[in-house]
């Protein structure tokens, strides 16, 4: 096997200056092994994404099943096949009856680009609101949405009639009128630094949504899936949203993201014009037998019901006077601290000591911490433990 530190850098297009530049030649369960032998725990899913660990059993054999059956065999909505069947079937008896109807896409990225088409769709509408210090994605229109300029102005002209609302602000609904053709929020805000709503700034959104006729849509793609104690995060605010949008942990480690939404909804892309949005590798058969697996995992596994108990455990444990602040939903940390400088510094000694934690995009004073929802109490004790070291060494 190739890893060669040159070919990473020279061959593969680098996103940033600074990766974090460890090789992996094998995963188990929470952790990550190098060719050398070096163990890695895995603290961040490969964000957001290893939720149910890696390599679990039950989602190999269904990889494995569906891959001696067949692959891609068609673009997206046009053949017949039992694999994105079953997977659309277990979403809507899992989802609010209006969420019964999934279009698969790509990524999460796509399918945050699919729910805003399918607002101006439905709407006629197009104002989109979005809100400051989100983040959407990185494609043109989901950088459109997402709230950090830095980001943005590289990229710029993009989508025009796009404006922000500060997040958990009940007064700035007001903007939300009768030109609004939908608002696109997390309902956690993941890389604003896990930014979590009151519950009645959530029931004012919705409320205000439904009064102008503007499409709600809720995008899940790092908080859903069961990271924060419920399958989707919406369940704990007691709001339904018109369009849901999930990716990353979604497809148990494959490629694979959808929005949902009802049915007479969805059917505003099927005509005038048909193939209102369309996809190649949208609803690939192993992806989806994965994600149909991994939605098995979690519920046959019960994974949802430790969730709380051990992120309770973490916060618990890492007790510093040289942390600022810790937010948390279920098993979703932001850990501030004075500056980014003693952030990288923390980070890069754990990872030296073999424990993986990571940035965020748009809040560099924290560490993200996301293990996957399989990590057992020992493995909390051994990783916080060297997480605490790392912070007294910063």
């Amino acid at each position: 096997m190739n890893f060669s530190e040159e070919v990473f850098l020279h061959k593969l297009a680098q996103t940033t200056p600074y990766p974090y530049n460890i090789s992996i030649e094998s995963a188990k369960g929470v952790y990550l092994f190098s060719p050398d032998g070096k163990r890695y725990i895995d603290m961040i899913s490969g964000i957001g994404v290893s939720s149910i660990g890696h390599g679990n059993a039950h989602v190999i054999k269904a990889i494995k099943d569906q891959v001696d059956k067949h692959l891609h065999v068609m673009v997206y909505g046009e053949f017949i096949q039992n694999s994105p069947n079953a997977l659309a079937e277990k979403l809507a008896s899992l989802l609010p009856k209006s969420l019964n109807c999934s279009y698969f896409v790509n990524s999460g990225t796509e399918a945050n680009e699919g729910a805003l088409k399918l607002a101006k769709r439905v709407t006629g509408r197009t104002q989109i609101i979005s809100m400051r210090k989100s983040y959407h994605g990185s494609t043109h229109g989901s950088l459109s949405v997402s709230g950090n300029e830095m980001k943005k102005a590289a990229y710029r002209p993009l989508l025009p009639d796009v404006y922000f609302l500060d997040f958990n602000v009940i007064d700035d609904l007001e903007q939300i009128s009768e030109k609004t053709a939908c608002v696109i929020v997390e309902t956690i805000q993941g890389d604003a630094g896990v930014r979590i709503p009151s519950k009645e700034y959530i029931k004012a959104l919705r409320k205000r949504c439904s009064e102008k006729g503007a499409l709600l849509i809720f995008d899940e793609i790092q908080c859903g899936m069961g990271r924060t104690g419920t399958l989707f995060a919406f369940e704990q605010f007691d709001v339904v949203p018109d369009v849901l949008t999930i990716g990353k942990a979604f497809g148990g480690g494959l490629p694979i993201g959808a929005f949902i939404a009802d049915e007479k909804l969805m059917k505003e892309l099927t005509y005038n014009p048909p193939l209102g949005h369309i996809t190649t590798f949208g609803g690939n058969p192993v992806c989806c037998a994965s994600a149909l697996a991994t939605l098995e995992v979690i519920e046959q596994e019960k994974l949802l019901s430790g969730v709380e108990s051990k992120g309770q455990l973490i916060e618990s444990l890492l007790q510093n006077p040289k942390i600022k602040a810790i937010r948390r939903i279920g098993l979703m940390f932001a850990i501030d601290f004075e500056t980014d400088e003693v952030v990288n510094r923390i980070v890069e000694y754990a990872k030296q000591k073999g424990v993986i934690c990571y940035w965020f995009l748009s809040h560099p004073n924290s560490f993200r911490i996301a293990p996957p929802l399989i990590i057992s109490e020992s493995e909390i004790h051994e990783a916080c433990n060297i997480i605490l070291e790392a912070i007294d060494k910063a």
